[in-house]
């Protein structure tokens, strides 16, 4: 007979990571004891998160045969399974059946953990299967098309309505016809159901059972709502090697790292390795502290840390503004033992990313809202938890709206007069103390004003596609509205790289995370006609600094159970590099004057774009720019304009674009007077002129204009 029923291994204080193994072949359920005969042998993991009952099952053993009482409450160490992947859509729409529906929109297809609703009621996209009729015949079913071992249930409540079950039987079956109900001595087991409908719950099975079917059949339901639910099953694929589904579907990693989730303390503490298996190539260092002053760590990679080289362009990663957005996070973590130990094996790809960038990441920005959530794990933190700051704020929603600021000068003709089209100022009451302003926010502002940086990505979870700018509708009360800016082509590009390049993003079968199918649009899509986020880090980013920042979902699953961890990585570790390779894409040179010395702070334009950037502290700027030619000029105050035509051809590396500005004369004129105090110049003549004469000769590049300034002087 095919097996029903499998025990939990006998007790005993077994250390961390051992490997026990105990044989199966058939199980046989009787009404005192369960019979296993000894054919092969299965080895299963001791996990951390194993639980530990008190007494031993097994009794005796008679040569082939081990008798074990089953007797309820008396289990011993049981290691818990995985999510079947309902939540991350392992288990597609196929394997899901329920009893009845209500409607398409309510169907068992949307029955799925944290799976979010439409922005209307009567959406196709709504949050939870529902029953047809509210009476206990109802029942939401997953196929896992092989023999599973099933350990348990998690549930949630209808997203979008107060409708949630409240108690629930859980059957199983191999066939689909013939069901047992999981049982408490002799009677149906009832497991406790939702008290809300966000919080998930989890029950655990008292006694792994194993089958190709599972259903839930809720008993109760709030009272004032109707039977709804989200699901994610908890189970374990038997061994199987005929399974050809299975291995179609399989991912698997090559790469030896450190696949799990990290608490803050293991979090640093993995930095510490890194930086200790590369110290040549990598700095740790802080921007700042948490509202629970936890420091915000960073880690540089480059071939020479510490500091800003002049021509090299600077990049940023930074995971975990939302502190429930895990996965982002752990692939920072992930990419940085990636880049350390392929650097060391001599990868040539990731060498030459070293030596000519100066690579940031920042892994979690808020450490405060991870450690909630990952106190109640990957499975139980639901969509909203630890999503804050520690008080009460989203961070990457905080940085001060300058798209109002710059949209209302542009519309009252003030620039470029009155103000420039880049590097919006900051209003001065976001920097007062009454501010809501996140102390993390705060301190991700004086990190992006202090390194000039090219090109940044920051990851989110919970959806799969990259946004760009702008993430605020320009017209007042649209929510949804395409609102491009300046350079919206550059940024269709850079998304594009980061979407084509994961595994799913772009693949038009794949099923959509909750309502939007970004797949069609080639996985990207612009923030503003998504849904409207005034006051948004990559909006910030690109008016107030000169660089060019996205946002990269990058899971359906905002908190995946680590045992998804390698796969993620495989889905997105192309991506993160070649999106940071397009930071050498477009002209970069240096601003000098006419003795070599770098000029900061100098504006660069491009003829037929409305947005400008500015050179850094040694001259040294980079512009990112699709293939192409450009008319593009340089200037600074006290400096004439130059230009010239740059350029951009389609390989990998930035265009060199250098240029040389000379002073004006009025700026000549200001630096003589500021040399006489500001005084009327009252001397002889003949004196003045001594004295011009040998201020000339100290700076060669006015001798051409001699009799200009006589002129004047007469």
């Amino acid at each position: 007979m095919k097996p029903i029923f499998i025990i939990k291994l006998p007790y005993k204080p077994i250390p961390k990571h051992t490997c026990v193994s105990f044989v199966v072949q058939y199980i046989c359920t009787c009404k005192t004891y369960i019979i296993i005969q000894i054919s092969r042998i299965i080895t299963i993991l001791v996990r951390r998160k194993a639980q530990v009952f008190r007494k031993p099952l097994i009794q005796k053993v008679q040569g082939p045969m081990i008798h074990i009482i089953s007797i309820m409450g008396q289990f011993f160490l049981l290691p818990e399974c995985p999510p079947m992947g309902l939540e991350t859509l392992k288990i597609d729409d196929f394997q899901l059946h329920a009893s009845t529906i209500r409607r398409y929109g309510l169907g068992a297809h949307r029955g799925r953990l944290n799976i979010q609703a439409g922005l209307y009621e009567d959406d196709l996209y709504d949050g939870a299967w529902c029953a047809g009729r509210d009476d206990p015949l109802q029942w939401f079913e997953v196929d896992a098309r092989r023999l599973t071992k099933f350990t348990g249930v998690i549930t949630q409540g209808r997203s979008s309505l107060c409708d949630w079950v409240t108690s629930y039987k859980v059957m199983v079956s191999n066939d689909s016809h013939t069901w047992i109900t999981l049982k408490n001595g002799s009677k149906d087991l009832i497991f406790s159901g939702n008290r809300e409908k966000e919080i998930p719950v989890r029950n655990i099975f008292p006694v792994p059972v194993v089958a190709r079917y599972i259903r839930v059949n809720p008993r109760s339901w709030y009272n004032s709502g109707s039977i709804c639910m989200r699901v994610e099953v908890l189970g374990c694929p038997m061994p199987d090697p005929n399974n050809y589904y299975h291995r179609r579907n399989e991912v698997i990693t090559t790469d030896d790292l450190d696949f799990r989730h990290h608490s803050y303390k293991e979090m640093r503490q993995l930095m510490k390795v890194v930086n200790e298996m590369c110290p040549n190539i990598t700095r740790i260092y802080n921007i700042g502290k948490s509202h629970n002053g936890l420091k915000l760590y960073a880690i540089e990679i480059s071939d020479n840390p510490g500091e800003h080289e002049v021509g090299e362009p600077e990049f940023r990663y930074t995971a975990g503004s939302h502190g429930n957005e895990v996965l982002g996070r752990e692939l920072l973590l992930l990419l940085m033992q990636f880049i350390c130990l392929e650097y060391l094996s001599g990868n040539q790809r990731i060498r030459h990313l070293v030596e000519e960038t100066r690579i940031h990441l920042l892994p979690s920005v808020n450490p405060d809202g991870y450690e909630k959530a990952f106190e109640v794990g990957s499975e139980l933190s639901g969509w909203s938890l630890g999503r804050w700051s520690n008080d009460g704020i989203d961070i990457h929603h905080n940085f001060p709206d300058l798209n109002s600021v710059l949209w209302e000068a542009e519309a009252k003709k003030w620039i470029p007069r009155k103000m420039f089209n880049h590097h919006v100022a900051i209003p001065e009451w976001y920097q007062s103390r009454n501010a809501s302003v996140a102390v993390e926010t705060r301190a991700l502002i004086v990190w992006m004003e202090k390194m000039p940086f090219v090109l940044g990505g920051n990851l989110q979870g919970g959806e799969l596609v990259v946004t760009f700018p702008y993430d605020k509708t320009r017209s007042l009360g649209v929510t949804r509205e395409q609102t491009p800016t300046p350079d919206d082509h550059v940024f269709r590009w850079l998304a594009f790289s980061y979407a084509s390049t994961h595994r799913l993003m772009t693949d038009a079968n794949r099923r959509v995370c909750h309502r939007e199918d970004f797949a069609k649009e080639d996985g990207t899509i612009n923030g503003a006609s998504w849904h409207t986020a005034p006051g948004s880090m990559n909006d910030f980013s690109y008016l107030h600094t000169n660089c060019f920042e996205l946002s990269m979902y990058v899971g359906c699953d905002k908190f995946p159970h680590e045992s998804e961890l390698p796969e993620e990585w495989e889905n997105n570790r192309e991506s993160l590099l070649v999106f940071m390779e397009q930071v050498h894409r477009g002209i970069k040179g240096v601003v000098r004057d006419m003795q070599g010395r770098g000029i900061p702070n100098a504006i660069i334009s491009v003829e037929g774009i409305s947005h400008d950037i500015r050179t850094a502290a040694d001259g040294d700027y980079w512009r990112l720019l699709n293939p192409g030619e450009y008319r593009v000029s340089a200037r600074a105050e006290g400096y004439s304009l130059t230009s010239k035509k740059c350029e951009v051809g389609y390989e990998m590396g930035a265009t060199r674009c250098d240029f040389t500005i000379s002073r004006t004369n009025l700026s000549r004129i200001k630096e003589i007077m500021e040399r006489f105090n500001k005084q009327p110049i009252r001397l002889p003549v003949r004196q003045l002129q001594s004295d011009f004469q040998k201020f000339l000769i100290n700076n060669l590049e006015f001798g051409t204009q001699f009799k200009f300034f006589f002129s004047l002087l007469d």
